[in-house]
Protein backbone atom coordinates (compact mmCIF):
# COMPACT_ATOMS: atom_id res chain seq x y z
CA UNK A 1 0.00 0.00 0.00
CA UNK A 2 1.26 3.19 -0.82
CA UNK A 3 1.55 6.33 1.89
CA UNK A 4 1.18 9.71 2.12
CA UNK A 5 4.95 10.56 1.58
CA UNK A 6 4.81 8.06 -1.57
CA UNK A 7 1.55 9.73 -3.02
CA UNK A 8 2.68 13.51 -2.27
CA UNK A 9 5.28 13.70 -5.63
CA UNK A 10 2.11 12.01 -7.48
CA UNK A 11 -0.38 14.40 -6.18
CA UNK A 12 1.97 17.41 -6.69
CA UNK A 13 2.21 16.70 -10.68
CA UNK A 14 -1.25 16.09 -11.14
CA UNK A 15 -1.61 19.84 -9.67
CA UNK A 16 1.50 21.01 -12.22
CA UNK A 17 -0.23 19.55 -15.10
CA UNK A 18 -3.51 20.78 -13.95
CA UNK A 19 -2.06 24.39 -14.04
CA UNK A 20 -0.47 23.92 -17.40
CA UNK A 21 -3.72 22.93 -18.79
CA UNK A 22 -5.11 26.25 -17.66
CA UNK A 23 -2.59 28.79 -18.93
CA UNK A 24 -2.59 29.15 -22.78
CA UNK A 25 -1.48 31.60 -24.91
CA UNK A 26 0.32 33.20 -21.75
CA UNK A 27 -2.79 33.55 -19.89
CA UNK A 28 -4.82 31.86 -17.20
CA UNK A 29 -7.66 30.84 -18.85
CA UNK A 30 -11.13 30.78 -16.61
CA UNK A 31 -13.91 28.40 -17.30
CA UNK A 32 -15.92 29.20 -20.45
CA UNK A 33 -14.24 30.16 -23.70
CA UNK A 34 -14.23 29.75 -27.65
CA UNK A 35 -11.49 29.97 -30.44
CA UNK A 36 -11.85 33.27 -32.20
CA UNK A 37 -9.99 32.63 -35.23
CA UNK A 38 -8.81 36.17 -36.09
CA UNK A 39 -8.14 35.85 -39.88
CA UNK A 40 -11.54 34.09 -40.21
CA UNK A 41 -13.24 37.45 -38.46
CA UNK A 42 -11.35 40.06 -40.13
CA UNK A 43 -13.73 42.12 -42.80
CA UNK A 44 -11.73 41.98 -46.41
CA UNK A 45 -11.04 44.86 -48.15
CA UNK A 46 -12.07 44.09 -51.50
CA UNK A 47 -15.11 42.27 -52.65
CA UNK A 48 -16.62 41.73 -55.91
CA UNK A 49 -19.75 43.78 -57.00
CA UNK A 50 -22.63 41.73 -55.77
CA UNK A 51 -26.08 42.09 -56.27
CA UNK A 52 -28.86 39.84 -54.00
CA UNK A 53 -31.49 40.75 -56.40
CA UNK A 54 -31.25 37.06 -56.93
CA UNK A 55 -31.86 35.71 -53.55
CA UNK A 56 -33.05 32.06 -53.41
CA UNK A 57 -36.40 31.11 -51.88
CA UNK A 58 -38.09 27.57 -50.98
CA UNK A 59 -41.63 26.34 -49.22
CA UNK A 60 -40.65 23.37 -46.62
CA UNK A 61 -42.94 21.92 -44.12
CA UNK A 62 -45.52 24.53 -44.84
CA UNK A 63 -43.01 27.55 -44.02
CA UNK A 64 -41.47 30.29 -46.57
CA UNK A 65 -38.05 30.13 -46.38
CA UNK A 66 -36.46 33.36 -48.05
CA UNK A 67 -32.63 33.78 -48.33
CA UNK A 68 -30.78 36.64 -46.41
CA UNK A 69 -27.82 38.54 -46.90
CA UNK A 70 -25.83 41.44 -45.30
CA UNK A 71 -26.28 44.10 -47.38
CA UNK A 72 -22.77 45.49 -47.27
CA UNK A 73 -22.02 42.03 -49.35
CA UNK A 74 -24.78 42.80 -51.84
CA UNK A 75 -23.75 46.29 -52.86
CA UNK A 76 -20.39 47.17 -51.13
CA UNK A 77 -18.56 46.57 -54.59
CA UNK A 78 -17.61 49.61 -54.47
CA UNK A 79 -15.91 50.02 -50.93
CA UNK A 80 -12.34 50.99 -50.81
CA UNK A 81 -11.83 51.91 -47.69
CA UNK A 82 -13.16 49.13 -45.34
CA UNK A 83 -12.25 51.10 -41.97
CA UNK A 84 -13.63 53.73 -42.45
CA UNK A 85 -16.76 51.95 -43.23
CA UNK A 86 -16.58 49.74 -40.00
CA UNK A 87 -16.31 53.32 -37.74
CA UNK A 88 -18.97 54.69 -39.70
CA UNK A 89 -21.22 52.16 -39.01
CA UNK A 90 -21.01 52.57 -35.09
CA UNK A 91 -21.40 56.20 -35.25
CA UNK A 92 -24.23 56.36 -37.38
CA UNK A 93 -25.37 53.38 -34.73
CA UNK A 94 -24.81 55.64 -31.31
CA UNK A 95 -26.83 58.50 -33.47
CA UNK A 96 -29.81 56.32 -33.89
CA UNK A 97 -29.91 55.04 -30.21
CA UNK A 98 -29.51 58.73 -29.07
CA UNK A 99 -32.08 59.76 -31.13
CA UNK A 100 -34.60 56.77 -29.62
CA UNK A 101 -33.55 57.44 -26.25
CA UNK A 102 -34.31 61.46 -26.55
CA UNK A 103 -37.91 60.82 -28.22
CA UNK A 104 -38.74 58.24 -24.79
CA UNK A 105 -37.58 61.29 -22.38
CA UNK A 106 -39.29 63.25 -24.22
CA UNK A 107 -42.73 60.99 -24.47
CA UNK A 108 -42.68 60.38 -21.14
CA UNK A 109 -41.79 64.52 -20.07
CA UNK A 110 -44.70 65.24 -22.10
CA UNK A 111 -47.51 63.07 -20.34
CA UNK A 112 -46.62 65.07 -17.52
CA UNK A 113 -45.50 61.68 -15.61
CA UNK A 114 -41.96 60.68 -14.16
CA UNK A 115 -40.11 58.24 -16.33
CA UNK A 116 -40.87 55.14 -16.13
CA UNK A 117 -38.80 53.03 -18.76
CA UNK A 118 -42.23 50.59 -18.75
CA UNK A 119 -44.33 52.94 -19.68
CA UNK A 120 -42.17 55.29 -21.94
CA UNK A 121 -43.21 55.87 -25.50
CA UNK A 122 -40.34 54.25 -28.05
CA UNK A 123 -40.68 56.26 -31.56
CA UNK A 124 -42.54 54.45 -34.23
CA UNK A 125 -39.42 55.13 -36.72
CA UNK A 126 -37.24 53.44 -33.98
CA UNK A 127 -36.10 50.82 -36.43
CA UNK A 128 -34.86 52.77 -39.63
CA UNK A 129 -32.29 55.64 -38.20
CA UNK A 130 -29.52 56.61 -39.83
CA UNK A 131 -28.92 53.35 -42.35
CA UNK A 132 -27.93 51.34 -39.45
CA UNK A 133 -30.08 48.28 -40.94
CA UNK A 134 -28.38 45.76 -42.72
CA UNK A 135 -29.92 42.28 -43.38
CA UNK A 136 -32.07 41.89 -46.64
CA UNK A 137 -34.49 39.26 -48.76
CA UNK A 138 -35.55 39.61 -51.92
CA UNK A 139 -39.33 39.61 -52.61
CA UNK A 140 -41.44 40.04 -56.12
CA UNK A 141 -43.94 43.00 -55.82
CA UNK A 142 -45.73 43.70 -58.61
CA UNK A 143 -44.26 40.93 -61.32
CA UNK A 144 -40.73 43.09 -60.15
CA UNK A 145 -38.03 41.76 -57.74
CA UNK A 146 -37.14 44.18 -54.93
CA UNK A 147 -34.75 44.17 -52.00
CA UNK A 148 -35.81 45.09 -48.86
CA UNK A 149 -33.85 45.74 -45.84
CA UNK A 150 -35.71 43.64 -42.65
CA UNK A 151 -37.04 45.43 -39.50
CA UNK A 152 -39.05 44.27 -36.93
CA UNK A 153 -38.66 47.65 -35.54
CA UNK A 154 -40.85 48.99 -38.14
CA UNK A 155 -44.65 48.35 -39.04
CA UNK A 156 -45.18 49.88 -42.53
CA UNK A 157 -43.63 47.85 -45.54
CA UNK A 158 -42.67 50.31 -48.36
CA UNK A 159 -40.38 50.86 -51.89
CA UNK A 160 -39.35 53.42 -53.90
CA UNK A 161 -41.97 54.47 -56.90
CA UNK A 162 -41.61 55.74 -60.30
CA UNK A 163 -42.37 58.89 -61.46
CA UNK A 164 -40.38 60.00 -58.25
CA UNK A 165 -39.88 63.37 -56.85
CA UNK A 166 -36.77 62.96 -55.35
CA UNK A 167 -35.19 59.33 -54.16
CA UNK A 168 -32.15 58.16 -52.89
CA UNK A 169 -30.04 55.80 -55.20
CA UNK A 170 -30.65 52.05 -55.25
CA UNK A 171 -29.01 48.95 -57.43
CA UNK A 172 -32.78 47.98 -58.76
CA UNK A 173 -35.04 49.96 -61.07
CA UNK A 174 -37.54 51.51 -59.23
CA UNK A 175 -40.77 49.78 -58.52
CA UNK A 176 -43.40 51.40 -61.77
CA UNK A 177 -47.17 51.81 -60.47
CA UNK A 178 -48.23 52.22 -64.17
CA UNK A 179 -46.39 48.71 -64.63
CA UNK A 180 -48.26 46.55 -62.58
CA UNK A 181 -52.34 45.77 -63.35
CA UNK A 182 -52.90 44.87 -60.18
CA UNK A 183 -51.52 47.72 -58.41
CA UNK A 184 -54.44 50.20 -56.72
CA UNK A 185 -54.31 53.40 -54.28
CA UNK A 186 -55.97 53.13 -50.72
CA UNK A 187 -58.77 55.13 -50.50
CA UNK A 188 -58.66 57.71 -47.56
CA UNK A 189 -61.75 56.99 -45.71
CA UNK A 190 -60.44 52.63 -45.29
CA UNK A 191 -58.96 51.15 -42.46
CA UNK A 192 -55.76 50.57 -43.54
CA UNK A 193 -55.29 54.69 -44.07
CA UNK A 194 -56.81 55.09 -40.77
CA UNK A 195 -54.39 52.72 -38.90
CA UNK A 196 -51.17 54.73 -39.92
CA UNK A 197 -51.35 56.79 -37.34
CA UNK A 198 -50.80 54.17 -34.71
CA UNK A 199 -47.92 52.12 -37.34
CA UNK A 200 -46.33 55.07 -37.87
CA UNK A 201 -46.92 58.05 -35.50
CA UNK A 202 -48.40 60.04 -38.61
CA UNK A 203 -52.28 59.95 -39.88
CA UNK A 204 -52.88 59.13 -43.33
CA UNK A 205 -53.38 62.26 -45.42
CA UNK A 206 -56.07 62.49 -47.94
CA UNK A 207 -55.42 64.02 -51.21
CA UNK A 208 -56.98 66.44 -53.47
CA UNK A 209 -58.24 63.33 -56.33
CA UNK A 210 -61.20 61.95 -56.06
CA UNK A 211 -62.23 59.52 -54.46
CA UNK A 212 -59.21 60.98 -52.60
CA UNK A 213 -56.75 58.49 -52.09
CA UNK A 214 -54.29 57.91 -48.93
CA UNK A 215 -51.13 59.68 -48.46
CA UNK A 216 -48.21 58.69 -45.95
CA UNK A 217 -45.77 60.17 -43.68
CA UNK A 218 -42.99 58.74 -42.24
CA UNK A 219 -40.34 60.71 -40.76
CA UNK A 220 -37.03 59.72 -39.19
CA UNK A 221 -34.69 60.88 -35.71
CA UNK A 222 -32.00 61.96 -38.25
CA UNK A 223 -34.49 64.11 -40.93
CA UNK A 224 -34.44 60.85 -43.27
CA UNK A 225 -38.24 60.11 -44.35
CA UNK A 226 -40.48 58.53 -47.08
CA UNK A 227 -43.37 60.16 -48.48
CA UNK A 228 -45.81 58.69 -51.13
CA UNK A 229 -49.01 57.36 -51.25
CA UNK A 230 -50.85 53.93 -49.54
CA UNK A 231 -51.53 51.34 -52.53
CA UNK A 232 -51.69 47.55 -52.58
CA UNK A 233 -50.47 44.93 -55.01
CA UNK A 234 -49.94 41.45 -55.21
CA UNK A 235 -46.89 40.52 -53.42
CA UNK A 236 -45.06 37.34 -53.75
CA UNK A 237 -42.90 35.53 -50.88
CA UNK A 238 -40.93 33.27 -52.62
CA UNK A 239 -43.97 30.92 -54.11
CA UNK A 240 -46.15 32.25 -51.41
CA UNK A 241 -48.49 34.82 -53.38
CA UNK A 242 -50.21 37.66 -50.76
CA UNK A 243 -53.29 39.36 -52.72
CA UNK A 244 -53.95 43.18 -51.78
CA UNK A 245 -50.87 43.31 -49.79
CA UNK A 246 -50.73 47.47 -48.23
CA UNK A 247 -47.62 49.16 -48.91
CA UNK A 248 -46.04 52.74 -49.19
CA UNK A 249 -45.14 53.28 -52.45
CA UNK A 250 -42.42 56.37 -52.32
CA UNK A 251 -42.68 59.30 -54.33
CA UNK A 252 -40.53 61.51 -51.77
CA UNK A 253 -37.70 59.53 -50.05
CA UNK A 254 -34.56 60.56 -48.42
CA UNK A 255 -31.81 58.85 -46.12
CA UNK A 256 -29.16 56.13 -46.01
CA UNK A 257 -31.20 53.01 -46.72
CA UNK A 258 -28.31 50.59 -48.26
CA UNK A 259 -29.35 51.38 -51.82
CA UNK A 260 -32.20 48.68 -51.10
CA UNK A 261 -35.77 49.37 -53.02
CA UNK A 262 -37.36 49.51 -49.50
CA UNK A 263 -38.02 47.95 -46.01
CA UNK A 264 -40.04 45.12 -45.04
CA UNK A 265 -42.00 45.99 -41.83
CA UNK A 266 -42.49 43.08 -39.46
CA UNK A 267 -43.67 44.88 -35.90
CA UNK A 268 -47.30 43.94 -35.13
CA UNK A 269 -49.78 46.43 -36.25
CA UNK A 270 -52.39 45.86 -38.77
CA UNK A 271 -50.29 47.05 -41.71
CA UNK A 272 -47.36 45.02 -40.92
CA UNK A 273 -46.08 42.25 -42.99
CA UNK A 274 -46.50 40.15 -39.97
CA UNK A 275 -50.48 41.05 -39.48
CA UNK A 276 -51.32 41.11 -42.95
CA UNK A 277 -50.11 37.36 -43.96
CA UNK A 278 -51.46 35.90 -40.06
CA UNK A 279 -53.64 33.84 -41.76
CA UNK A 280 -51.14 32.51 -44.22
CA UNK A 281 -48.12 32.18 -41.54
CA UNK A 282 -50.45 32.57 -38.32
CA UNK A 283 -48.35 35.41 -37.03
CA UNK A 284 -45.16 33.44 -36.85
CA UNK A 285 -41.37 34.14 -38.25
CA UNK A 286 -38.04 33.25 -37.59
CA UNK A 287 -34.62 34.83 -38.39
CA UNK A 288 -31.25 33.64 -38.37
CA UNK A 289 -28.83 36.66 -39.22
CA UNK A 290 -25.60 35.76 -40.66
CA UNK A 291 -22.29 36.58 -39.99
CA UNK A 292 -21.04 40.15 -41.61
CA UNK A 293 -17.75 39.14 -41.72
CA UNK A 294 -18.73 36.08 -44.16
CA UNK A 295 -20.18 36.07 -47.55
CA UNK A 296 -22.76 33.41 -45.96
CA UNK A 297 -26.39 33.62 -45.85
CA UNK A 298 -29.36 33.52 -43.32
CA UNK A 299 -32.88 32.59 -43.76
CA UNK A 300 -36.19 34.86 -42.78
CA UNK A 301 -38.50 31.54 -42.36
CA UNK A 302 -42.19 32.58 -41.88
CA UNK A 303 -45.10 30.44 -40.28
CA UNK A 304 -44.30 26.79 -40.17
CA UNK A 305 -42.64 24.60 -37.32
CA UNK A 306 -39.34 24.03 -35.41
CA UNK A 307 -38.82 21.30 -37.60
CA UNK A 308 -37.90 23.65 -40.34
CA UNK A 309 -35.01 24.90 -38.66
CA UNK A 310 -31.18 23.90 -38.33
CA UNK A 311 -30.53 24.62 -34.42
CA UNK A 312 -28.01 22.77 -32.82
CA UNK A 313 -29.22 23.41 -29.81
CA UNK A 314 -32.85 23.12 -28.20
CA UNK A 315 -35.22 26.24 -28.39
CA UNK A 316 -35.47 28.12 -25.35
CA UNK A 317 -38.65 30.41 -24.77
CA UNK A 318 -39.63 33.66 -22.88
CA UNK A 319 -42.62 35.95 -22.54
CA UNK A 320 -43.45 38.93 -24.90
CA UNK A 321 -43.57 41.88 -22.08
CA UNK A 322 -46.97 43.56 -22.81
CA UNK A 323 -46.89 47.25 -23.13
CA UNK A 324 -50.60 48.33 -24.04
CA UNK A 325 -49.33 51.72 -25.41
CA UNK A 326 -46.48 50.26 -27.62
CA UNK A 327 -47.94 46.65 -28.70
CA UNK A 328 -46.11 46.83 -32.21
CA UNK A 329 -42.51 46.06 -30.09
CA UNK A 330 -41.12 43.24 -29.05
CA UNK A 331 -39.77 43.79 -25.00
CA UNK A 332 -38.56 41.11 -23.73
CA UNK A 333 -37.27 41.04 -19.66
CA UNK A 334 -33.35 40.06 -19.01
CA UNK A 335 -32.78 38.36 -15.69
CA UNK A 336 -29.01 37.79 -15.94
CA UNK A 337 -26.09 37.34 -17.99
CA UNK A 338 -22.69 34.98 -17.72
CA UNK A 339 -19.46 36.20 -18.44
CA UNK A 340 -16.89 32.72 -19.01
CA UNK A 341 -19.36 30.85 -17.01
CA UNK A 342 -19.39 33.56 -14.26
CA UNK A 343 -22.83 35.18 -13.37
CA UNK A 344 -23.04 38.46 -13.29
CA UNK A 345 -24.43 40.28 -9.24
CA UNK A 346 -26.47 43.32 -10.36
CA UNK A 347 -29.57 44.66 -8.52
CA UNK A 348 -31.21 46.22 -12.54
CA UNK A 349 -31.86 42.75 -13.69
CA UNK A 350 -35.14 41.70 -13.93
CA UNK A 351 -36.42 45.49 -13.18
CA UNK A 352 -36.53 47.08 -16.43
CA UNK A 353 -37.98 45.68 -19.88
CA UNK A 354 -35.29 45.23 -23.23
CA UNK A 355 -36.37 45.93 -26.35
CA UNK A 356 -35.37 43.24 -29.19
CA UNK A 357 -34.45 44.80 -32.45
CA UNK A 358 -32.94 43.95 -35.96
CA UNK A 359 -32.30 47.61 -36.80
CA UNK A 360 -29.67 48.23 -33.80
CA UNK A 361 -26.00 46.92 -34.57
CA UNK A 362 -24.89 47.07 -30.86
CA UNK A 363 -26.43 45.70 -27.62
CA UNK A 364 -26.90 48.30 -25.22
CA UNK A 365 -27.06 47.57 -21.47
CA UNK A 366 -27.84 49.75 -18.48
CA UNK A 367 -24.31 51.39 -16.56
CA UNK A 368 -24.45 49.11 -13.18
CA UNK A 369 -24.73 46.17 -15.76
CA UNK A 370 -22.47 46.96 -17.94
CA UNK A 371 -19.98 48.47 -15.39
CA UNK A 372 -20.12 44.98 -14.02
CA UNK A 373 -20.17 42.82 -17.70
CA UNK A 374 -16.84 44.67 -18.48
CA UNK A 375 -15.04 44.49 -15.23
CA UNK A 376 -15.43 40.54 -15.42
CA UNK A 377 -14.59 40.26 -18.97
CA UNK A 378 -11.75 42.35 -18.70
CA UNK A 379 -10.84 39.91 -15.80
CA UNK A 380 -10.88 37.13 -18.44
CA UNK A 381 -8.86 38.92 -21.13
CA UNK A 382 -6.31 40.68 -19.21
CA UNK A 383 -3.64 39.26 -20.97
CA UNK A 384 -3.63 41.08 -24.12
CA UNK A 385 -2.86 44.79 -25.16
CA UNK A 386 -5.09 47.04 -25.04
CA UNK A 387 -6.08 49.60 -27.86
CA UNK A 388 -7.96 53.19 -27.73
CA UNK A 389 -11.80 53.04 -27.37
CA UNK A 390 -13.82 53.76 -30.42
CA UNK A 391 -17.27 56.14 -30.47
CA UNK A 392 -19.50 53.93 -28.14
CA UNK A 393 -17.13 50.91 -27.55
CA UNK A 394 -14.38 51.27 -24.67
CA UNK A 395 -13.33 47.76 -24.24
CA UNK A 396 -11.02 47.16 -27.10
CA UNK A 397 -7.80 45.18 -27.80
CA UNK A 398 -4.78 45.06 -30.44
CA UNK A 399 -4.70 41.49 -31.09
CA UNK A 400 -3.10 42.40 -34.54
CA UNK A 401 0.14 39.89 -33.32
CA UNK A 402 -2.09 36.98 -32.50
CA UNK A 403 -3.94 34.36 -35.32
CA UNK A 404 -6.27 33.12 -32.86
CA UNK A 405 -7.08 33.37 -29.29
CA UNK A 406 -9.34 31.97 -26.81
CA UNK A 407 -12.56 34.53 -25.83
CA UNK A 408 -14.93 34.12 -22.75
CA UNK A 409 -18.41 33.35 -23.71
CA UNK A 410 -21.14 35.56 -23.19
CA UNK A 411 -24.99 34.50 -22.30
CA UNK A 412 -27.93 36.98 -21.88
CA UNK A 413 -30.27 34.79 -19.16
CA UNK A 414 -34.09 35.60 -19.72
CA UNK A 415 -37.62 35.48 -17.91
CA UNK A 416 -38.21 31.73 -17.69
CA UNK A 417 -35.23 29.70 -17.94
CA UNK A 418 -34.57 31.04 -21.88
CA UNK A 419 -30.90 31.90 -22.62
CA UNK A 420 -29.22 33.15 -25.76
CA UNK A 421 -25.54 32.39 -26.07
CA UNK A 422 -23.59 35.01 -28.05
CA UNK A 423 -21.67 33.24 -30.81
CA UNK A 424 -17.95 34.07 -31.55
CA UNK A 425 -18.99 36.30 -34.43
CA UNK A 426 -20.67 38.30 -32.27
CA UNK A 427 -18.31 39.21 -29.44
CA UNK A 428 -15.71 41.20 -30.63
CA UNK A 429 -16.08 44.34 -32.77
CA UNK A 430 -12.83 45.05 -35.69
CA UNK A 431 -13.15 48.48 -36.26
CA UNK A 432 -9.75 48.43 -37.84
CA UNK A 433 -9.30 45.45 -40.78
CA UNK A 434 -6.01 44.05 -39.03
CA UNK A 435 -7.24 43.29 -35.54
CA UNK A 436 -5.06 46.40 -34.66
CA UNK A 437 -8.56 47.68 -32.61
CA UNK A 438 -10.95 44.97 -31.59
CA UNK A 439 -13.63 46.08 -29.23
CA UNK A 440 -15.93 44.10 -27.03
CA UNK A 441 -18.83 44.67 -28.95
CA UNK A 442 -21.42 45.66 -26.34
CA UNK A 443 -22.16 49.62 -25.07
CA UNK A 444 -23.42 51.15 -22.08
CA UNK A 445 -26.66 53.10 -22.13
CA UNK A 446 -25.71 56.75 -20.70
CA UNK A 447 -28.46 56.74 -18.13
CA UNK A 448 -29.86 53.85 -15.61
CA UNK A 449 -33.43 55.23 -16.55
CA UNK A 450 -33.13 54.34 -20.94
CA UNK A 451 -34.30 51.38 -22.53
CA UNK A 452 -32.00 48.73 -23.07
CA UNK A 453 -31.49 47.21 -26.71
CA UNK A 454 -30.57 43.42 -27.78
CA UNK A 455 -29.18 44.31 -31.29
CA UNK A 456 -28.37 42.13 -34.65
CA UNK A 457 -24.49 42.25 -33.43
CA UNK A 458 -25.41 39.91 -30.64
CA UNK A 459 -28.37 37.91 -32.62
CA UNK A 460 -25.91 36.39 -35.35
CA UNK A 461 -25.74 32.55 -35.92
CA UNK A 462 -28.94 32.53 -33.38
CA UNK A 463 -32.37 31.35 -34.67
CA UNK A 464 -34.82 34.21 -32.97
CA UNK A 465 -38.34 33.38 -32.94
CA UNK A 466 -41.27 35.36 -32.79
CA UNK A 467 -44.49 33.73 -32.25
CA UNK A 468 -47.12 36.50 -31.42
CA UNK A 469 -49.74 34.44 -31.00
CA UNK A 470 -48.83 32.75 -28.14
CA UNK A 471 -46.88 35.99 -26.96
CA UNK A 472 -43.12 34.89 -26.46
CA UNK A 473 -39.90 34.68 -28.03
CA UNK A 474 -37.56 31.91 -29.28
CA UNK A 475 -34.30 31.49 -29.07
CA UNK A 476 -31.57 28.50 -30.03
CA UNK A 477 -27.86 27.98 -31.61
CA UNK A 478 -27.82 27.96 -35.74
CA UNK A 479 -24.93 28.20 -37.95
CA UNK A 480 -27.01 30.77 -40.21
CA UNK A 481 -27.04 29.09 -44.09
CA UNK A 482 -29.83 29.24 -46.52
CA UNK A 483 -29.50 25.79 -47.69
Amino acid sequence: MLNGLTLFPFLLSLVFLHLLLLVHNGFLCFGEKKLLNLEEFQWKQKWDVYTCVSQKSRKEKGATVLEMKHIDYCYGGGIKDWNKLLQKHLILDDLRVQSLQFRIKSTASSSGKTEDVSDAQIPLTSGVQLGTLNYIVTVELGGRKMTMIVDTGSDLTWVQCQPCKSCYNQKEPLFNPSASPSYQTVLCNSSACQSLAYATGNTGICGNNKPPTCNYVVSYGDGSYTRGELAHDHLNLGNTRVDNFVFGCGRNNKGLFGAASGLMGLGRSSVSLVSQTSQLFGGFFSYCLPSTQSRGSGSLVLGGNSSVYKTSSPISYTRMIPNPKLSTFYFLNLTGISIGGVTLKDSSFGKGVMLIDSGTVITRLPPTIYKALKAEFLKQFSSFPSAPTFSILDTCFNLSAYQEVEVPTIKLQFEGNAQMNVDISGVFYFVKTDASQVCLALARLKFEDEIGIIANYQQRNQRVIYDTKESKLGFAQESCSFT
